[in-house]
């Protein structure tokens, strides 16, 4: 399967790749979402998630932001269940081409010293109401294809 493009790209604009991690969390139903401000666009709301940095595994990645943006401990599934790309405008005012893998996990603990990142809350959602509000669309996108597949387990 082909990996989607979400966003849009100016003609003629080189966006640098930026690879990165995603994690669906469900808990009792609904879904972990941070909310986080959004230089120019005000509070948003993302799957828990960012960059991957050196070498660390995008499962390694998605595991470690799930703690410093929600203060969750989580165990992922050790493959991607889907791969989405997207022109993403970061707060430092560069855009670049998040490549995204998106895991499915599971809430171990909660654990309020692995937060580090004061300006993302935790937000629990039913799947639904995070089609509808989540920011990016790739994140839509990986929540869609999430529920496609639960529904067929």
């Amino acid at each position: 399967m082909t990996t989607p493009q979400f966003g849009q790209a100016a003609p003629g604009a080189a966006y640098p790749d930026r690879p990165a991690a995603f994690a669906v969390i469900e808990r009792d139903g609904l879904i972990a979402l941070v909310r986080v401000e959004r230089q120019g666009r005000g509070l948003v709301l993302d799957l828990p998630g960012g960059g991957i940095d050196g070498a660390e595994t995008a499962a390694e990645a998605a595991v470690r932001e799930c703690g410093e943006e929600a203060g969750l401990v989580v165990a992922l599934d050790i493959d991607p269940f889907v791969q989405a790309d997207h022109f993403f405008l970061h707060n430092d005012g560069e855009i670049r081409n998040t490549r995204g893998s998106f895991f499915v996990g599971r809430v171990l603990a909660e654990d309020a010293a692995l937060k580090i990142e004061d300006d993302h809350e935790l937000v629990w959602t039913s799947p639904e109401e995070a089609l509808l509000r989540l920011d990016r669309e790739s994140h839509v996108w990986a929540i869609v294809t999430w529920l496609r597949l639960r529904a067929r387990a």
